[in-house]
């Protein structure tokens, strides 16, 4: 996206994190949890910090469990419209008993 970051992976420079922690301690309405503000600051501090460890610890499906993946997707997909047709059949011929039945 033209990013002219000298490295590949998302990380915040060391410097840019101190003078936001820096920042926020001179807050200290930021990190009390019983301030509604600081409730909504410290919900999204956690979300941020837990997906970002979640994403630190996911890998990339290979090709073998990609297949897979999409095979039990496509499965399902067929299903499901199976179900729908099926409960749609059923039910024209109910409805038009009911409704064209005067």
């Amino acid at each position: 996206f033209g990013s002219s970051a000298p490295s590949a992976h998302w990380s915040v420079r060391p410097s840019i994190l101190r003078a936001m922690a820096s920042r926020i301690s001179a807050m200290p309405f930021l990190t009390d949890k019983s301030n509604p503000v600081g409730y909504v600051v410290q919900g999204a501090y956690e979300f941020g910090v837990d997906s970002r460890r979640l994403i630190q610890r996911c890998t990339k499906p290979d090709a073998k469990e990609f297949k897979k993946i999409a095979v039990a997707c496509a499965i399902g997909f067929a299903i499901m419209g199976f179900i729908g047709y099926t409960v749609k059949l059923v039910f024209i011929p109910i409805n038009n008993i009911i409704v064209g039945g005067s």
